[in-house]
Protein backbone atom coordinates (compact mmCIF):
# COMPACT_ATOMS: atom_id res chain seq x y z
CA UNK A 1 0.00 0.00 0.00
CA UNK A 2 1.28 3.11 -1.27
CA UNK A 3 1.94 5.42 1.97
CA UNK A 4 0.83 8.97 1.36
CA UNK A 5 3.57 11.15 3.81
CA UNK A 6 6.66 9.90 2.54
CA UNK A 7 8.89 12.40 4.72
CA UNK A 8 8.82 15.77 7.44
CA UNK A 9 11.62 17.12 8.03
CA UNK A 10 12.40 20.45 9.90
CA UNK A 11 15.47 22.54 9.07
CA UNK A 12 17.02 25.75 9.43
CA UNK A 13 19.92 28.33 8.40
CA UNK A 14 22.84 28.93 10.30
CA UNK A 15 23.90 32.44 11.00
CA UNK A 16 27.44 31.66 11.06
CA UNK A 17 30.26 29.35 10.85
CA UNK A 18 30.09 28.09 14.28
CA UNK A 19 26.23 27.39 13.73
CA UNK A 20 25.17 28.89 17.23
CA UNK A 21 22.62 31.52 18.08
CA UNK A 22 22.56 33.59 21.11
CA UNK A 23 19.61 36.00 22.52
CA UNK A 24 17.94 38.03 19.50
CA UNK A 25 18.80 36.27 17.23
CA UNK A 26 16.44 34.73 14.21
CA UNK A 27 16.16 31.46 13.72
CA UNK A 28 14.91 30.90 9.73
CA UNK A 29 14.24 27.69 8.39
CA UNK A 30 11.54 25.53 6.57
CA UNK A 31 9.18 22.57 7.18
CA UNK A 32 9.39 20.27 4.09
CA UNK A 33 6.31 18.14 3.47
CA UNK A 34 6.97 15.49 0.91
CA UNK A 35 3.49 13.08 -0.30
CA UNK A 36 3.24 10.73 -2.33
CA UNK A 37 -0.41 11.48 -3.22
CA UNK A 38 -3.12 13.72 -2.01
CA UNK A 39 -3.41 14.58 0.93
CA UNK A 40 -6.12 16.07 3.63
CA UNK A 41 -4.47 17.31 6.86
CA UNK A 42 -5.86 18.67 9.89
CA UNK A 43 -3.04 20.94 11.04
CA UNK A 44 0.11 21.50 10.35
CA UNK A 45 2.47 23.37 13.30
CA UNK A 46 5.65 24.22 14.29
CA UNK A 47 6.93 24.50 17.66
CA UNK A 48 10.46 26.43 18.91
CA UNK A 49 10.80 25.47 22.72
CA UNK A 50 14.09 26.00 25.45
CA UNK A 51 13.59 23.19 28.48
CA UNK A 52 15.98 22.18 31.28
CA UNK A 53 15.16 18.59 32.55
CA UNK A 54 16.59 16.26 35.09
CA UNK A 55 16.51 12.66 35.57
CA UNK A 56 18.07 9.77 37.42
CA UNK A 57 17.21 6.60 39.40
CA UNK A 58 18.88 5.60 42.94
CA UNK A 59 17.96 2.26 44.44
CA UNK A 60 16.81 1.73 48.25
CA UNK A 61 17.18 -1.63 48.93
CA UNK A 62 14.23 -3.10 46.92
CA UNK A 63 12.49 0.32 45.70
CA UNK A 64 14.21 2.18 43.34
CA UNK A 65 13.31 5.96 43.04
CA UNK A 66 13.59 8.24 40.13
CA UNK A 67 14.49 11.48 40.45
CA UNK A 68 13.27 13.96 38.02
CA UNK A 69 12.27 17.94 37.34
CA UNK A 70 11.99 19.95 34.25
CA UNK A 71 12.29 24.07 33.67
CA UNK A 72 10.59 25.42 30.64
CA UNK A 73 12.09 28.57 29.24
CA UNK A 74 9.50 29.61 26.45
CA UNK A 75 7.60 28.15 24.01
CA UNK A 76 6.41 29.44 21.16
CA UNK A 77 3.95 27.74 18.55
CA UNK A 78 2.96 28.45 15.30
CA UNK A 79 0.60 26.72 12.85
CA UNK A 80 0.51 27.00 9.14
CA UNK A 81 -3.01 26.19 8.90
CA UNK A 82 -5.46 24.57 11.42
CA UNK A 83 -4.72 24.93 15.48
CA UNK A 84 -3.77 28.14 17.37
CA UNK A 85 -0.86 30.37 17.89
CA UNK A 86 -0.09 30.28 21.58
CA UNK A 87 2.44 31.69 23.76
CA UNK A 88 3.22 30.58 26.96
CA UNK A 89 2.93 34.28 28.91
CA UNK A 90 0.09 35.59 26.54
CA UNK A 91 1.53 38.11 24.53
CA UNK A 92 0.82 38.23 21.09
CA UNK A 93 2.87 37.01 18.24
CA UNK A 94 4.06 39.17 15.54
CA UNK A 95 1.47 39.43 12.63
CA UNK A 96 1.05 36.92 10.14
CA UNK A 97 0.69 39.68 7.39
CA UNK A 98 -2.10 37.47 5.61
CA UNK A 99 -0.11 34.02 4.79
CA UNK A 100 -2.38 31.80 4.49
CA UNK A 101 -1.82 27.50 3.07
CA UNK A 102 -4.56 25.11 2.34
CA UNK A 103 -5.15 21.83 4.31
CA UNK A 104 -5.21 20.18 1.04
CA UNK A 105 -1.64 19.10 -0.41
CA UNK A 106 -1.15 17.30 -4.01
CA UNK A 107 1.35 15.08 -4.46
CA UNK A 108 5.06 16.46 -4.36
CA UNK A 109 7.13 18.52 -2.48
CA UNK A 110 6.12 21.24 -0.27
CA UNK A 111 7.92 23.93 1.61
CA UNK A 112 6.55 25.94 4.36
CA UNK A 113 9.29 28.62 5.44
CA UNK A 114 9.35 30.08 9.30
CA UNK A 115 11.21 32.27 11.34
CA UNK A 116 11.17 32.77 15.15
CA UNK A 117 13.07 35.01 17.14
CA UNK A 118 15.14 34.34 20.23
CA UNK A 119 13.70 36.15 23.38
CA UNK A 120 16.12 38.43 25.50
CA UNK A 121 15.89 36.21 28.42
CA UNK A 122 18.39 34.76 30.91
CA UNK A 123 18.50 31.62 29.62
CA UNK A 124 21.71 29.27 29.85
CA UNK A 125 23.26 28.10 27.30
CA UNK A 126 22.99 24.81 25.48
CA UNK A 127 23.95 21.66 27.56
CA UNK A 128 23.84 17.99 27.33
CA UNK A 129 25.51 16.49 30.81
CA UNK A 130 25.09 12.67 32.06
CA UNK A 131 21.70 13.41 33.93
CA UNK A 132 20.42 16.33 32.67
CA UNK A 133 20.39 18.77 29.18
CA UNK A 134 19.53 21.90 28.10
CA UNK A 135 17.87 22.20 24.87
CA UNK A 136 16.74 24.30 22.34
CA UNK A 137 14.23 22.96 19.92
CA UNK A 138 12.58 22.65 16.98
CA UNK A 139 9.39 20.45 16.43
CA UNK A 140 6.88 20.02 13.63
CA UNK A 141 3.77 17.91 13.82
CA UNK A 142 1.51 17.11 11.17
CA UNK A 143 -1.72 16.07 12.09
CA UNK A 144 -4.70 14.00 10.43
CA UNK A 145 -8.07 12.42 11.35
CA UNK A 146 -8.11 9.37 12.38
CA UNK A 147 -4.43 8.75 12.23
CA UNK A 148 -0.74 8.76 14.50
CA UNK A 149 0.38 12.73 14.12
CA UNK A 150 3.53 12.69 12.06
CA UNK A 151 6.61 14.37 13.75
CA UNK A 152 10.06 15.27 13.11
CA UNK A 153 12.51 18.00 15.15
CA UNK A 154 15.97 19.13 15.44
CA UNK A 155 18.14 21.01 17.86
CA UNK A 156 20.01 24.92 17.62
CA UNK A 157 23.24 25.17 19.65
CA UNK A 158 22.29 28.20 21.74
CA UNK A 159 25.10 30.36 23.75
CA UNK A 160 23.85 33.13 25.68
CA UNK A 161 25.60 35.90 26.01
CA UNK A 162 27.86 36.84 28.76
CA UNK A 163 29.58 40.96 29.23
CA UNK A 164 31.79 41.88 31.80
CA UNK A 165 30.87 45.11 32.23
CA UNK A 166 27.33 43.77 33.50
CA UNK A 167 29.38 41.51 35.57
CA UNK A 168 32.14 43.54 37.01
CA UNK A 169 33.14 40.76 40.01
CA UNK A 170 34.35 38.25 36.82
CA UNK A 171 37.12 40.57 36.70
CA UNK A 172 38.16 40.69 40.25
CA UNK A 173 41.79 39.29 41.03
CA UNK A 174 41.97 36.25 43.79
CA UNK A 175 45.12 35.93 46.03
CA UNK A 176 44.84 32.75 48.66
CA UNK A 177 48.52 31.86 50.56
CA UNK A 178 49.46 28.53 52.53
CA UNK A 179 52.12 27.15 54.46
CA UNK A 180 52.76 23.52 55.68
CA UNK A 181 54.93 22.15 58.28
CA UNK A 182 56.72 18.85 58.04
CA UNK A 183 56.94 16.16 59.98
CA UNK A 184 58.20 12.42 60.02
CA UNK A 185 60.31 11.85 56.80
CA UNK A 186 60.43 15.29 56.26
CA UNK A 187 61.23 18.38 58.12
CA UNK A 188 61.50 22.31 57.26
CA UNK A 189 58.07 24.12 56.05
CA UNK A 190 57.11 24.76 52.50
CA UNK A 191 54.60 28.14 51.48
CA UNK A 192 53.28 29.07 48.40
CA UNK A 193 51.52 32.37 47.83
CA UNK A 194 49.39 32.58 44.71
CA UNK A 195 47.54 35.32 42.83
CA UNK A 196 44.71 35.18 39.84
CA UNK A 197 44.48 37.87 37.80
CA UNK A 198 40.71 37.68 37.54
CA UNK A 199 37.83 35.09 38.19
CA UNK A 200 36.22 34.84 34.48
CA UNK A 201 37.78 34.01 31.28
CA UNK A 202 36.62 33.25 27.75
CA UNK A 203 37.28 29.73 25.79
CA UNK A 204 40.78 29.24 24.67
CA UNK A 205 42.00 31.93 26.86
CA UNK A 206 45.25 31.57 29.11
CA UNK A 207 44.89 31.73 32.71
CA UNK A 208 47.65 33.76 34.24
CA UNK A 209 48.67 32.65 37.44
CA UNK A 210 51.15 34.72 39.79
CA UNK A 211 53.19 32.28 42.20
CA UNK A 212 55.36 32.25 45.19
CA UNK A 213 56.69 29.50 46.45
CA UNK A 214 59.04 28.69 49.37
CA UNK A 215 60.89 25.43 49.73
CA UNK A 216 62.45 25.75 53.39
CA UNK A 217 62.71 21.89 53.77
CA UNK A 218 64.69 19.10 52.99
CA UNK A 219 63.36 17.75 49.92
CA UNK A 220 62.34 18.82 46.43
CA UNK A 221 59.17 20.07 45.54
CA UNK A 222 57.02 20.11 42.53
CA UNK A 223 54.10 22.82 41.57
CA UNK A 224 51.20 21.04 39.68
CA UNK A 225 47.72 22.40 38.45
CA UNK A 226 44.49 21.07 37.46
CA UNK A 227 41.73 22.66 36.15
CA UNK A 228 38.28 20.27 36.70
CA UNK A 229 34.85 20.75 36.75
CA UNK A 230 31.59 20.03 38.45
CA UNK A 231 28.29 19.05 37.08
CA UNK A 232 25.62 18.92 39.84
CA UNK A 233 22.09 18.50 38.99
CA UNK A 234 18.95 19.14 41.31
CA UNK A 235 15.69 17.56 42.10
CA UNK A 236 13.51 16.72 44.59
CA UNK A 237 15.56 18.17 47.48
CA UNK A 238 18.22 15.68 45.91
CA UNK A 239 21.14 16.58 44.17
CA UNK A 240 23.48 14.17 41.90
CA UNK A 241 27.26 15.57 41.09
CA UNK A 242 30.21 14.61 39.02
CA UNK A 243 33.51 15.78 38.34
CA UNK A 244 36.09 15.68 35.68
CA UNK A 245 39.96 16.93 34.90
CA UNK A 246 39.80 18.55 32.08
CA UNK A 247 43.53 19.52 32.04
CA UNK A 248 46.87 18.85 34.37
CA UNK A 249 49.87 20.42 34.58
CA UNK A 250 53.42 19.84 35.96
CA UNK A 251 55.79 22.53 37.06
CA UNK A 252 59.84 23.05 37.17
CA UNK A 253 60.87 21.34 40.84
CA UNK A 254 62.19 23.87 43.61
CA UNK A 255 65.46 22.45 45.43
CA UNK A 256 65.39 22.96 48.91
CA UNK A 257 66.05 26.41 50.85
CA UNK A 258 65.01 27.83 47.54
CA UNK A 259 62.38 30.64 47.16
CA UNK A 260 60.63 31.02 43.65
CA UNK A 261 58.53 33.67 41.57
CA UNK A 262 57.07 32.77 38.25
CA UNK A 263 54.23 33.29 36.25
CA UNK A 264 52.14 30.22 34.74
CA UNK A 265 49.69 30.99 32.29
CA UNK A 266 47.50 27.70 31.81
CA UNK A 267 45.17 27.70 28.65
CA UNK A 268 41.95 26.57 28.86
CA UNK A 269 40.26 24.77 26.12
CA UNK A 270 38.27 25.91 23.48
CA UNK A 271 35.66 23.79 23.92
CA UNK A 272 35.83 23.83 27.43
CA UNK A 273 31.75 24.20 28.26
CA UNK A 274 30.72 27.68 29.45
CA UNK A 275 29.94 27.46 33.14
CA UNK A 276 26.12 27.35 34.26
CA UNK A 277 25.31 29.12 36.48
CA UNK A 278 21.54 31.07 35.49
CA UNK A 279 19.90 27.17 35.71
CA UNK A 280 17.71 26.19 39.05
CA UNK A 281 18.00 22.65 37.99
CA UNK A 282 21.23 22.10 36.46
CA UNK A 283 24.97 23.86 37.26
CA UNK A 284 28.27 23.54 35.68
CA UNK A 285 31.16 25.07 37.63
CA UNK A 286 35.07 24.83 37.45
CA UNK A 287 38.11 25.25 39.85
CA UNK A 288 41.55 25.54 39.45
CA UNK A 289 43.60 23.54 41.78
CA UNK A 290 47.13 24.68 42.22
CA UNK A 291 48.98 22.07 45.04
CA UNK A 292 53.03 21.26 45.67
CA UNK A 293 53.82 18.13 45.35
CA UNK A 294 55.76 16.77 49.02
CA UNK A 295 57.14 12.93 49.42
CA UNK A 296 55.89 11.38 52.42
CA UNK A 297 53.55 13.85 53.32
CA UNK A 298 49.81 14.96 52.88
CA UNK A 299 50.17 18.13 49.53
CA UNK A 300 49.45 21.33 50.58
CA UNK A 301 46.88 23.12 47.98
CA UNK A 302 44.89 26.05 46.97
CA UNK A 303 41.88 25.93 45.27
CA UNK A 304 40.04 28.76 43.13
CA UNK A 305 36.67 29.22 41.23
CA UNK A 306 36.85 30.51 38.18
CA UNK A 307 34.04 31.12 35.68
CA UNK A 308 34.36 29.87 31.70
CA UNK A 309 32.38 32.82 29.49
CA UNK A 310 31.87 31.92 25.61
CA UNK A 311 34.52 33.10 22.81
CA UNK A 312 33.82 36.74 22.43
CA UNK A 313 31.82 36.70 19.15
CA UNK A 314 30.69 38.74 16.52
CA UNK A 315 26.88 39.52 15.96
CA UNK A 316 24.68 37.21 13.82
CA UNK A 317 23.51 39.48 11.60
CA UNK A 318 20.41 37.67 9.16
CA UNK A 319 20.66 37.86 6.06
CA UNK A 320 17.14 38.19 3.36
CA UNK A 321 14.53 35.88 4.97
CA UNK A 322 14.90 32.57 4.15
CA UNK A 323 12.95 31.07 0.55
CA UNK A 324 11.96 27.97 -0.15
CA UNK A 325 14.32 28.06 -3.22
CA UNK A 326 17.12 27.85 -0.28
CA UNK A 327 16.50 23.97 0.81
CA UNK A 328 16.28 23.82 -3.58
CA UNK A 329 12.67 23.41 -3.67
CA UNK A 330 9.43 25.68 -4.84
CA UNK A 331 8.15 27.86 -2.42
CA UNK A 332 4.51 26.77 -1.12
CA UNK A 333 2.89 29.88 -0.18
CA UNK A 334 5.02 33.25 -0.06
CA UNK A 335 8.57 33.33 0.46
CA UNK A 336 9.03 35.80 3.29
CA UNK A 337 7.81 34.39 6.02
CA UNK A 338 6.80 36.81 9.08
CA UNK A 339 8.92 36.53 12.36
CA UNK A 340 7.49 34.81 15.19
CA UNK A 341 8.88 35.81 18.17
CA UNK A 342 8.97 37.78 21.83
CA UNK A 343 8.04 41.32 19.89
CA UNK A 344 9.05 44.02 20.09
CA UNK A 345 12.24 43.12 20.34
CA UNK A 346 14.34 45.35 22.85
CA UNK A 347 17.67 45.35 24.47
CA UNK A 348 18.30 43.10 26.98
CA UNK A 349 17.81 44.33 30.58
CA UNK A 350 20.93 44.72 32.95
CA UNK A 351 20.59 40.96 34.55
CA UNK A 352 22.14 42.36 37.65
CA UNK A 353 24.68 40.85 39.44
CA UNK A 354 25.83 37.18 38.46
CA UNK A 355 24.75 34.60 41.08
CA UNK A 356 28.00 33.41 42.23
CA UNK A 357 28.22 29.37 42.44
CA UNK A 358 26.95 27.98 45.35
CA UNK A 359 29.91 26.85 47.94
CA UNK A 360 31.63 24.03 47.30
CA UNK A 361 30.37 22.52 50.69
CA UNK A 362 27.16 23.32 50.43
CA UNK A 363 25.81 19.83 49.68
CA UNK A 364 28.96 17.85 50.83
CA UNK A 365 32.69 17.60 49.45
CA UNK A 366 33.30 16.87 46.29
CA UNK A 367 34.88 13.17 45.34
CA UNK A 368 38.37 13.22 45.52
CA UNK A 369 40.30 13.87 42.89
CA UNK A 370 43.18 11.67 41.40
CA UNK A 371 46.39 12.45 41.55
CA UNK A 372 49.08 12.49 38.62
CA UNK A 373 49.47 8.94 39.60
CA UNK A 374 51.99 8.90 41.94
CA UNK A 375 49.70 9.57 45.20
CA UNK A 376 46.77 7.91 46.77
CA UNK A 377 43.64 9.67 46.48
Amino acid sequence: MLTTIKSLKVSYQPVNEKNTFTNGDCVSGAVTLELAKECEMESLMIKFKGKAEVLWTERYGQTTHVYHSKDKYFSIKHYFFGGKDLRDDNQALLSNQGETYSNVAAPGCHVYPFTFQIPFLNTPSSFTGSVGKIVYSLEAKLSRSMRIPTKDSTTINFVTKEDFTSHPELMTPQHESKDKKMKILNSGMVAMDLNLEKTGFFQGEGLKVLACIQNNSTRNIKPKYCVYRKHSFFAQGKRKCSTKDLLKEVGEPIVPSATEKFTKVIPIPLDAEPSILNCSIIKAEYRLRVYLDVKYASDPEIKFDIVILPAQQVPALLGPQLAASDFGLEPFGGANPPVWGFAPPQPPADPGPLDPPPPYGAYGMYPPLTDFGNKEQ
